[in-house]
């Protein structure tokens, strides 16, 4: 197939307009160039061959390799004329001068004249040759000129349609590649003017056919850069639209996951909340056993008291039966009646008391669990407190711990209860009396505020060891003042230095952040506490089961206990006034 008819794709009409133009000045360059050559009879053997069409127009055809390539003469200027002789030329030699018209040979319809003989004529000649060539370069010049002007006009105009694309860099290396083409093309013309006047018109011609055949070469390489560019393209769209999929995938997975998850976590909390329900109520039972196991024991100790009344009353009977006598019905009868009767009061003042005793627990209200202890109700359990003339709270106070009469405010020991809770629910409390529960952040502030406390916070850890801390006051600030935590002289079991702030920390909550970090610890290490900048404890955070507890920071931990990585078992916290 011939070279201009090789497919081309639109993107490199432009370079191919150019290389169009190109070719055509160095066709009627070479064309120019071989007139003003002299030429022999044997310039023309080797590759190309001539012919004639019947309107005197003269062709070259170069053959090289599957491609002919075939440039068109410049037509005679007076016509099919045969080459002038020697003599002629000699002859003529002024007549030619003047006009600048040459006889033509077989090869060029417009050929210079044979080399005169004469040495004063070849001084003209050359000038004339010199002044010929330079008005072809000028004329190439400007129409190289227009060509360049034409290619910025259309490739400014392309290079705004061709921003938009994606393919924006490779348009620009391609357009690059062309503008050194032209430079080359360029270099070899300079040359091929440099080396016309001396090379025989055959060497022009093969030296010209190369310049071509590079210029193809060129072209076809360029044509495959921009067919692997375009084939990067496509891969690239390829892969963006396989991204596009695999995301949504992945957030059609996480939209799941996170629907199974919010379910998982409901079914859980309703669990638990069945769970506190159920322990409540088996608290309750139980409590209601200690108090019918602790009437029935005093039940039964009036029960002995009255038998051995009774025995006692018997045995001075059979002592007066055994004594004989008639009188013994009138005589010893009055002690007798008079034992019988003391017995008896003595029995009713001691049910009269007992009666007494409950009434007066229930008539009664009490500030807190240490007027229960004060009152001799001595036994541990859930009691009504009255903490001012409105405010009622039932509370479980200990009765057995360093002399009893403490109002627990706090208490883990099973992790039945979630302790990750909002605000509002550490304000108002939440859990089970009797088992784990928080008993209020603005229950512990009306308590603390009516006279001054003391805390005592028990721990025992996995291997059953117990400790303590005593403080010897405490109070909490009001909900304005975020129930900030006031604390002074600790002592006790559980560490040589206190793992409660010290010098104050405010309460914070998942959604209510008042610690000194900006990494809300009430989030990282779970549940709500007086964190500071979350701090060496935390006896509300989650709990772990034993095997689970070790390396564990958002754990139930009591730093100078067992370190700030390991999860207790069971705590308590619980205050008694100070004056106690």
């Amino acid at each position: 197939m011939p070279w201009y008819f090789l497919p081309c794709p639109p993107s490199c009409h432009m370079f191919w307009l150019v290389l169009a133009a190109l070719l055509l000045l160095l066709t009627g360059y070479v064309s120019v160039s071989l007139e003003e050559l002299p030429r022999g009879p044997g310039d023309i053997a080797g590759s190309g061959s001539m012919s004639a069409s019947t309107n005197a127009r003269l062709y070259n055809s170069i053959q090289h390799g599957s491609c002919t390539y075939t440039f068109l003469l410049p037509d005679n200027a007076g016509g099919n004329r045969p080459c002038l002789t020697e003599a002629e030329g000699v002859g003529s030699s002024s007549t030619s001068q003047g006009q600048g018209q040459y006889q033509g040979n077989t090869l060029q319809g417009d050929a210079p004249l044979k080399k005169p003989k004469l040495p004063g004529l070849a001084p003209a000649l050359g000038n004339q040759r010199i002044q010929h060539l330079e008005n072809v370069m000028d004329n190439y010049t400007q129409w190289l000129h227009k060509i360049e002007r034409y290619v910025k006009d259309s490739l400014n105009v392309e290079m705004a349609q061709l921003q938009q694309s994606a393919v924006h860099n490779h348009t620009v290396a391609i357009l690059n590649l062309g503008t050194n083409l032209l430079t080359q093309t360029a270099q070899h013309t300079r040359k091929l003017t440099d080396v016309e006047i001396q090379l025989p018109d055959g060497q022009v011609l093969n030296q010209t056919s190369r310049l071509e055949i590079q210029l193809l070469e060129n072209s076809l390489s360029t044509n495959k850069l921009e067919t692997q560019l375009l084939h990067q393209s496509t891969e690239i769209s390829k892969l963006h639209d396989k991204n596009r999929l695999l995301e949504q995938k992945m957030l059609e997975l996480e939209s799941g996951h996170h629907e199974e998850l919010v379910t998982f976590q409901e079914e859980r909390s309703s669990l638990q909340q069945l769970v506190a329900r159920q322990s409540s109520v088996i608290t309750e039972l139980q409590t209601h056993l200690d108090q019918a196991t602790g009437n029935n024991s005093i039940l039964l100790s009036q029960q002995q008291q009255l038998t051995e009344t009774v025995n006692s009353l018997l045995k001075l009977c059979s002592k007066d039966r055994g004594s004989g006598g008639t009188g013994w019905i009138l005589g010893p009868m009055f002690p007798v009646t008079e034992s019988i009767n003391e017995i008896l009061w003595v029995v009713a003042n001691s049910n009269l008391a007992f009666k007494q005793r409950d009434s007066s627990h229930e008539e009664r209200k009490y500030q807190d669990c240490s007027e229960v202890f004060h009152s001799g109700f001595n036994n541990s359990g859930l009691y009504t407190i009255h903490i001012n003339t409105q405010e009622t709270k039932k509370v479980y106070c200990n009765m057995e711990a360093a002399g009893g009469g403490w109002s627990v405010i706090q208490r883990r020991k099973d992790g039945t209860m979630d302790f990750q809770r909002t605000w509002k629910e550490y304000k108002m409390g939440f859990g089970s009396l009797s088992g784990e529960h928080w008993l209020g952040n603005e229950f512990v502030f009306l308590l603390t505020s009516q006279r001054p406390y003391n805390l005592r916070v028990e721990v025992t850890d996995w291997g059953g060891q117990q400790a303590f801390s005593h403080y010897d006051r405490f109070y909490i600030g009001s909900e304005k003042q975020n129930y900030r935590l006031f604390l002074k002289s600790h002592s006790g079991t559980a560490g040589r230095q206190s793992s409660l702030v010290i010098n104050g920390a405010d309460f914070s909550t998942k959604d209510m952040d008042n610690d000194n970090c900006i990494c809300k610890c009430a989030l990282m290490l779970t549940g709500g506490w007086w964190f500071d900048a979350c701090g060496p404890s935390n006896l509300n955070g989650m709990y772990y089961s034993h095997g689970q507890n070790m390396g564990k920071l958002n754990g139930i931990r009591w730093h100078y206990f067992k370190g700030s990585s390991y999860s207790l078992r069971a705590t308590t916290m619980m205050i008694r006034p100070a004056d106690f």
